[in-house]
């Protein structure tokens, strides 16, 4: 392999993870010089990273500006949400009966530092720490097939760049109170149905209060016009 694609595939890997951490945020201009000199490469490495990234949707050319991080997309980002409401819920109503006591107290320890990170709230944290309580409940499912499709869907939902608590701030509170009727479900008992409604409609209630937002701010630019 020779110097520049092992410099570009570096590249592709920094601004990538920048993009979907939210450091560089919809439409968050990337000078390629000044990346360049970040990275310590020349711009050529930097410009076959960014046309990487602009094939794979993460950025877009606009004429006499550059390159930007592209916004996100409404309907990926509905479509991902409805998918993993479905599989994630059925993963966390299998899983249930077979989470340990030890299990369920760490998924409430990771519960109480959501809660705690209200106060300073950092939603890129905030998404990482939940995906995390999702990802104990879960852990036990029995069905392999069914447990890859649920982190394939999670992988998805990184690729569009969003944390939703970013847009919708107000949505984390009601989350972490969600989070607890779900663990009380689990511990009482609760029937793989039960569970799994109360896990979908856990999803679905973000993806309504983000589609919710975005009728709001269309309402706003229509009032503006």
């Amino acid at each position: 392999m020779t110097a520049n694609p092992s410099k570009s595939e570096r590249a592709y890997d920094v601004i990538k993870a920048k993009i979907v951490d939210g450091s560089y945020s919809p439409g968050y201009r990337l000078v390629l010089d000044q990346l360049a000199r970040e990275l310590q490469v020349s711009p050529v490495p930097i410009r076959e990273a960014v046309r990487r990234l602009e094939a794979e949707q993460f950025v877009q050319f606009e004429r006499n500006v550059g390159a930007r991080v592209t916004g996100i997309n409404p309907t990926e980002y509905r479509y991902t949400m409805q998918t993993l409401a479905i599989v994630e819920g059925a993963a966390t109503g299998l899983a249930a009966p077979l989470l340990s006591a030890s299990e369920l107290a760490e998924a409430a320890e990771v519960n109480d530092r959501l809660r705690a990170s209200l106060r300073d709230f950092d939603p890129h944290a905030f998404t990482a720490l939940n995906r995390e309580f999702h990802r104990l409940l879960c852990a036990p499912c029995p069905n392999p097939r069914l447990a890859e499709l649920v982190t394939r869907e999670w992988s998805r939902l990184a690729s569009i760049r969003d944390t939703s608590f970013t847009l919708i701030p107000g949505r984390a509170a009601e989350s972490v109170d969600e989070h607890d009727g779900l663990l009380r479900l689990i511990k009482a008992g609760a029937t793989e149905i039960e569970v799994e409604a109360a896990a979908r409609e856990h999803r679905l209630a973000t993806l309504r209060a983000f589609l919710a937002r975005g009728a709001r701010g269309a309402h706003t630019e229509e009032d503006r016009a």
